[in-house]
């Protein structure tokens, strides 16, 4: 952990969200057409797990331990491939041409087999030219890919934003830590930042917005649903328009098992909470639990993610993970908060703790969050003040 020399005090350490009201969480609701994006997404994704290093084989062993370890039951609904799943060398006859290597019965027998599991599939691609690993994408190809996806039984997309061409770049940037420099105060400068968007300036008429509509659109197309994640990691000022597009959208860069970039996430998406609501949630990226955090930090940052209505999505190996991280991802007061279908606003901070208000502070995010659900209210308070060494 860092050393502050702003604390005169000796701390404990993160100290786990404290849960104050009781709530309970029923079964997974069953979602007609349309219904799939109104709720934060929960399942698991390979890439925090597998990285590129991905088979059939570790999906269904990953959908079999999600049965088994009652996740399922808990909610948990989506098994989800991420990167690395294609040919790497390009494009067959116009489609994106499955690695029969890595998926001998494609990705239509897979997902028929996840299916019987009484679980959901879910894929990915990138808004560009390639994948971040480099493989191909689906900028231009919308329709075809749409089709694709939907013909095998996929239930789910998470769009990637890598590899953009020249002719698609954005004329301005907006304020977000992603890709601007961001001041003490969570502002940006003109003067440190030349591309700045000015004030007023209307990201709907952007080339990133363009970009991620035109999935959109394609995936409208489809006879089945897909839930649409755009993975933009908070650029182009998402929050003012990702609902038009998606259920959800990346509110910061890509997360690591590190106490430091769960705050900093915690601390940017506390900004942006007024964003959130039915159809449309601010996606924190995927969970670390299990991933070698400690358990107050553990259940700190599912505890936030849960009442901050991201979408839950586990990253980790469910087989060999330990029984108290899998109590913690079956929470029934925090999925339940998650979950509401009564209320969708997030949990907001109402008190900073160490900091003043309305502080942007990636160390020391708000320390007291609370919001309103059809079991009462959720308070959490989160002591993020680290060991400070004389």
């Amino acid at each position: 952990m860092k050393h502050s020399s702003m604390q005169s005090r000796t701390w404990a350490g993160p100290l786990a969200a404290t849960v104050l009201t009781a709530a309970s969480l029923g079964h997974a609701h069953v979602m007609g057409k349309g219904q799939a994006s109104k709720l934060p997404t929960l399942g698991w994704n390979s890439w925090n797990a597998y990285h590129c290093d991905i088979n059939a084989e570790q999906f269904l062993e990953a959908a079999q331990a999600i049965v088994d370890r009652g996740l399922r039951d808990a909610g948990y609904g989506y098994v989800n491939i991420d990167d690395c799943w294609a040919v790497k060398s390009g494009r067959v006859d116009g489609h994106i041409a499955v690695d029969k290597t890595k998926f001998p019965d494609g990705i239509d027998g897979l997902a028929k087999k996840i299916h019987e599991m009484k679980l959901k599939i879910g894929i990915y691609s990138t808004a560009g030219t390639l994948t971040c690993a480099g493989y191909p994408a689906s900028l231009e190809h919308e329709d075809v890919d749409a089709a694709d996806w939907a013909s095998w039984g996929i239930d789910y997309l998470k769009y990637d934003n890598c590899n953009i061409p020249s002719n698609w770049q954005d004329q301005y940037v907006a304020c977000d830590s992603a890709s601007t420099h961001v001041g003490n105060n969570g502002t940006c400068n003109s003067k440190d930042e030349p591309r700045l968007a000015p004030s007023g300036y209307d990201w709907r008429k952007s080339k990133s917005y363009e970009r991620f509509s035109r999935m959109s659109a394609a995936l409208a197309k489809q006879k089945r649903e897909i839930v649409y994640n755009m993975c933009i990691w908070g650029t182009a000022d998402v929050f003012s328009w990702g609902k038009d597009l998606a259920a959800s959208w990346r509110m910061s860069g890509d997360i690591t098992n590190t106490w430091d970039s769960i705050k900093s996430i915690i601390n940017q998406n506390s900004f942006k909470m007024h964003t959130t609501n039915f159809y449309g949630h601010n996606d924190a990226d995927m969970l670390e639990v299990g991933n070698g955090i400690s358990p107050a930090e553990t259940r700190t940052h599912f505890a936030l993610w849960a009442a901050m209505k991201s979408p839950l999505l586990i990253g980790s190996n469910v087989k060999n993970m330990t029984q108290d991280d899998v109590d913690i991802l079956k929470n029934r007061h925090l999925l339940a908060f998650n979950q509401d279908d009564k209320y969708g606003e997030p949990a907001q901070p109402y008190k900073w703790g160490v900091n003043p208000q309305w502080t942007y502070d990636p160390a020391n995010p708000a320390e007291f969050w609370a919001g309103p659900s059809r079991n009462g209210h959720l308070v959490l308070m989160m002591n993020c003040v680290l060991k400070y060494a004389a």
